[in-house]
């Protein structure tokens, strides 16, 4: 063999392993299709890959839900990011409440990367029910959907604002409420998305709806943060409508190394204005946000707030 040859050979042996290692793949667990949240879903993929020029891939997952995303955190390996509201995080590490029986110990590796829009309540009515508030659902047909965030608290707000049992709760999946309302098959639904949510936005041009807003005093009884959706950002909505909203993070485990914590969560914050030219759910989030996560931040994920002097909390470390 010539020299030249050699060259080639030990050329092409060191090119391997840096083709093999070049390309980082990284599974996101978001929501249903259809969803805000795997829409958005799809935004951070994009601008992952974009803004790591592909050497990091995210591939998207649907999901039923958050309460899916975190026991799913327990058992699957390697580069898993879900997103979920921090709450059920700490639930699933007390083994409380729907992981009371399901407690187990990987949940405690759980760790956060960056906060996503936050789940914004929509109490959604057919306009030509003529219902404006919560007391008006009565005797109403609702959808709630099954499993997720949105149709538990829902429920809740149905019981605690005395509509249970006053309201018929169609067995109709989210995934179809446009659908649903247009044929008249229920009178409304509810569903847990940020702002624009895609499913309001269909059956509010497609139908024509009323969005419920909560009092003051309603909003202080559900013990959730107060959000005002701005009048125009539905179809024939012409004033701002008081609801509810929980943080969302975007979690990962501690399986994830640092380095693609790190890049990923860098690039998230570096695209994040790009992502928010596209879709104005993005414009509410801040790194004010992260001082707010209850829980453990990847170190990756660390290591880049630390350079940039972002305010944690404190339990970050």
């Amino acid at each position: 063999m010539t020299f030249w040859s050699k060259l080639a050979v030990a050329g092409l042996a060191a090119l391997i392993p840096l083709s093999a290692s070049a390309e980082t793949r990284v599974t996101y667990k978001s929501a249903s299709a259809g969803s805000s949240y795997y829409q958005m879903g799809v935004q951070v993929a994009e601008a992952i890959k974009a803004g790591t020029d592909g050497n990091i891939i995210l591939t998207l997952e649907e999901s039923q839900g958050s309460v899916q995303n975190v026991m799913e955190s327990a058992v699957r390996p390697g580069n898993f990011v879900f997103t979920s509201p921090p709450a059920l995080v700490s639930l699933a590490q007390g083994g409380k409440a729907m992981f009371k029986d399901k407690a187990n110990p990987k949940f405690d590796e759980i760790r956060a990367l960056f906060p996503i829009p936050s789940l914004t309540m929509h109490f959604v009515m057919r306009a030509d029910t003529g219902v404006t508030d919560f007391a008006g659902m009565e005797g109403k047909t609702i959808l709630l959907g099954k499993g997720s965030f949105g149709a538990r608290e829902g429920e809740k707000y149905l019981d605690m604002f005395g509509l249970k049992d006053k309201v018929d709760l169609a067995n109709v999946e989210l995934s179809n409420a446009g659908a649903a309302l247009k044929n008249g098959q229920i009178d409304g639904f509810v569903t847990a998305g940020s702002y624009p949510a895609p499913n309001v936005i269909e059956a509010a041009a497609g139908t024509g709806v009323t969005i419920i807003p909560l009092s003051d005093e309603q909003i202080a009884e559900t013990k959730r943060t107060k959000l005002v959706i701005p009048a125009g950002t539905y179809p024939g909505q012409d004033a701002d409508v008081a609801t509810t909203s929980l943080d969302v993070i975007a979690f990962t485990t501690t399986a994830m190394d640092d380095d693609t914590a790190y890049a990923l969560t860098k690039t998230f914050w570096e695209e994040k204005a790009g992502m928010a030219g596209d879709a104005p759910w993005w414009k509410g989030v801040s790194p004010e946000m992260v001082a707010a996560i209850p829980g453990k931040i990847h170190p990756g994920a660390l290591r880049y707030y630390e350079e940039k002097g972002v305010a944690l909390g404190e339990a970050a470390k």
